[in-house]
């Protein structure tokens, strides 16, 4: 199974199945989206692409509910908090969080200026992971999962 497969989702089975289709066409092999994606099954351990696609859409990506304790960095600082809410968006491929931190965070970097939160809301990736970065690349909210 590719690395990218090792825990896979539904999106990154398709994502899989259109490389698939994409590497045999540059050695002159043309498939369907369908037959790319039965391969995928198969690659998976699956018996087809229908069963492979109701496991995966079945499976939760981040195991989050109401009440969890978390832990992680948020704008580069270490925190410990709670989780208050957790919302899927589209088929798992990202959640919205609202965190409760237990020790407020200080989100200025500015020695003679502090700005404090406690709670955050936050759009993730199935790894626990924001998209949004600050002005050096460093994601906003990374959760240890």
């Amino acid at each position: 199974m590719p690395a990218a497969l090792s825990v896979p989702t539904l999106s990154t089975a398709k994502k899989r199945a259109r490389e698939v289709r994409a590497n045999l066409a540059l050695i002159g092999k043309v498939i369907t989206h369908s037959e790319a994606l039965e391969h995928v099954a198969k690659e998976l351990g699956f018996r087809n692409w229908n069963v492979a696609a109701a496991r995966l859409s079945n499976r939760p990506q981040l195991h989050l509910s109401i009440g969890d304790r978390v832990s992680g960095r948020y704008l580069k600082q270490p925190f410990e908090g709670t989780v208050l809410s957790v919302h899927p968006i589209g088929h798992g491929d990202a959640y919205q969080l609202t965190l409760q931190f237990d020790e407020a965070v200080d989100v200025v970097r500015f020695e003679s200026f502090s700005a404090y939160r406690q709670r955050v809301n936050a759009t993730v990736s199935p790894e626990g992971v924001t998209w949004a970065k600050t002005s050096d690349g460093a994601p906003h909210l990374v959760l240890d999962l």
